[in-house]
């Protein structure tokens, strides 16, 4: 046991376990009968109406009874599946109930014929759990409770800690009303709302703490606990309407999560970014350097999309915070709709069908032309523009392509050695090249000149890229046949009015960015950003950021790891080293990755240390950033 001077009284029901057990015992008695639905729905409502404290706990409790029709042998099947329904951060700080056994206490209105064998696997032994005992028949039928037992009767919960005279600091751990009336009568010095299976707005409003899990309420004391920092205080911000799949799959892990379904201005996020430890954004918003400052907890940016032209990356990394994007999840979305638009260009299909919706009909071959046996030039041979040559390929196409990096043919696909060489070839040219800055008006006249006289043009990469009005020129003039943009140099913050020098012009396919924007992509983006996310706060990971060295981490086992951010100098590493040395820690394992500006050391080091080395590392001359996991 550990001297706290304090007394922790948990209550059992949607508290230590994940449900309320008479639910689950009805669960398991009334299969196979027709009303099945209609009775345990009943028994909820009279479980809340007590719990609040609405209706008497005796008369609740006769009424829950009375429905059940439940018998003796059930209780060992009810016992064997609240071992599966026990509560996940309760579960997982099983060595808080072993090392603070002496002062721990169960009082519930439940039952000890399933609550006893439940808690004593968590050290809580059948004298230190105050609760109802079931009556029996002769035939082991339940027909009721013992009227005597204090907990039995209407607010039983304070009469019984008054029993107990606890001394010390009595906190109360709970769900319910019924569990905050201790606190109220003034014979508990805390309450805890346990929310972390139901929230119980009655019981939330009147709590000294709200406590989402076991960890927060360890936390909170001060008590060793299973993971460093509660993850409901890890705050994060998800802007620009991201797939609702990546709120869920956070917020099931535990983190806070924000929404908003738009962009913000530069002054709107300075204002909103304080407090937020994780920022997730699309396309549109700017995390710029007065960002960044106003950014006090600030750890990783998370892009939901493939660039982070968006994002000072720089600043980023002088500030220690981790950038993650989305490289692969929408490439083949990407690609379908360069498809899609090729083949709609070649055959004029745009125009005919404008045609149509204008009242004409106009079926002519004219300008209407097969894809196969024509040539394709894809400029930016990477995730997006390999894809597409392999699809076009497969569709009778002769594809060329030039990138700035050597990149590996796939099939027949042909390298290009200058852009020139195939602007010159190309029947339509494809552009999928990155948001390097240097790309700027990367296709302008000179490049559009160069082209084949009625070749047909793709942007589905980056505005920036394209010199709009040249583009314009040429289309009008005739000197290419068609174009389909879905990118343009500057975006609108929200849907609404948007004007273009491209606009109304004939085999013209605009878009509004929406390469990318399909259900799937979507959906993939919004599992594989969120991972990423989540390997960085729990573990350190910092495989595939953008920023930021890249370092890939085995599990911790059993030991506190000491993630070290700094300025790559050069004796860092040794400072590092020697304050580790200094206070004697044993390393378990120590891993290290550098660029030319940024070093990251990971440290595993044994549980049992003197903590002022925490304070000692983050001393360190040229530190960034510093934390610790376990």
């Amino acid at each position: 046991m550990v001297a706290t001077g304090r007394k922790y009284v948990f209550d059992f029901d949607s508290t230590l376990t994940r449900v309320e057990a008479l639910d689950v015992l009805a669960e398991l008695t009334l299969v196979g009968k027709s009303n099945k639905d209609e009775i345990i729905k009943e028994i909820q409502e009279i479980t809340n109406l007590g719990i609040d404290g609405d209706i008497s706990f005796t008369e609740s409790l006769e009424r829950r009874i009375k429905l059940l029709n439940a018998h003796k042998d059930d209780l060992s099947e009810l016992v064997k599946e609240l071992r599966t329904k026990i509560s996940k951060s309760i579960e997982a700080n099983k060595d808080f109930f072993r090392d603070y056994a002496d002062d721990i206490y169960v009082i519930s209105c439940g039952f000890k014929e399933f609550i006893d064998p439940i808690v004593k696997e968590y050290n809580i032994p059948s004298d230190r759990v105050y609760a109802n005992t079931f009556k029996f028949d002769e035939e082991g039928r339940i027909i009721g409770f013992d009227e005597t037992n204090v907990l039995a009767m209407h607010n039983g919960k304070i009469d019984c800690l008054k029993n107990m005279n606890l001394d010390g600091e009595v906190q109360v751990i709970g769900d319910g009303y019924s569990d905050y009336v201790m606190r109220e009568a003034g014979i508990a010095d805390k309450f805890f709302a346990y929310t972390e299976n139901v929230h119980r707005e009655k019981a939330a409003k009147n709590a000294d703490y709200i406590t989402p899990n076991l960890d927060e309420f360890l936390f909170v004391n001060d008590l060793p606990r299973k993971i460093s920092y509660p993850k409901n205080r890890i705050k994060m911000l998800l802007l620009e309407n991201v797939h609702p799949d990546a709120f869920s799959s956070l917020t099931d892990a535990g983190f806070s999560v924000e929404t908003v379904n738009n962009s913000l201005s530069e002054k709107e996020l300075i204002e909103k970014i304080k407090g937020v430890h994780v920022l997730g954004i699309r396309s549109k918003t700017q995390v710029t350097e007065k960002v960044l400052e106003a950014a006090d907890k600030l750890m990783v940016v998370s892009a939901f999309c493939i660039g982070t032209t968006q994002i000072d990356l720089d600043s980023c990394k002088k500030k220690g915070i981790v950038v993650f994007n989305a490289p692969y999840s929408n490439t083949r979305s990407v690609v379908e709709l360069a498809i899609g638009e090729i083949i709609m260009l070649m055959r004029s299909v745009f125009t005919r069908s404008t045609e149509i919706h204008q009242g004409q009909w106009n079926k002519t071959a004219a300008n209407s032309r097969e894809v196969r046996g024509k040539n394709l030039g894809i400029v930016g041979y990477g995730n997006i523009g390999k894809q597409l040559s392999v699809i076009a390929e497969a569709l009778g196409m002769r594809v060329y392509y030039y990138d700035v990096n050597d990149q590996l043919a796939l099939g027949n696909a042909v390298k290009c050695n200058t852009l020139e060489d195939l602007l010159n070839i190309s029947d339509v040219v494809t552009l999928h090249i990155d948001d390097n800055k240097a790309n700027l008006n990367f296709i302008g006249e000179r490049e559009i000149n160069q082209m084949k006289d009625g070749a047909i043009f793709v942007n589905l990469a980056r505005g920036f890229v394209v010199d709009i009005p040249a583009l314009a020129s040429a289309l009008k003039s005739g000197k290419l046949g068609g174009a389909a943009v879905d990118v343009f140099p500057k975006e609108p913050r929200s849907n609404g009015d948007f004007e273009t020098e491209l606009k109304g012009i004939p085999n013209v396919i605009l878009t509004p960015h929406v390469g990318g924007s399909t259900e799937e992509a979507q959906r993939n983006i919004a599992e594989f950003v969120p991972n990423k996310i989540m390997e960085y706060m729990n573990s350190g990971n910092t495989v595939d950021a953008v920023n930021f060295p890249n370092i890939r981490l085995p599990k911790q086992n059993k030991s506190h790891r000491f993630l070290h951010i700094h300025k790559n100098v050069p004796g860092v590493m040794a400072k590092v080293n020697e304050v580790l040395a200094r206070y004697e820690l044993n390393i378990t394992g120590q891993y290290l990755s550098t660029d030319s500006e940024v070093g990251y050391v990971i440290s595993d080091v044994n549980k049992e240390y003197n903590k002022d080395v925490i304070k000692e590392l983050k001393k360190i001359e040229n530190t960034i950033k510093f934390r610790v996991l376990y």
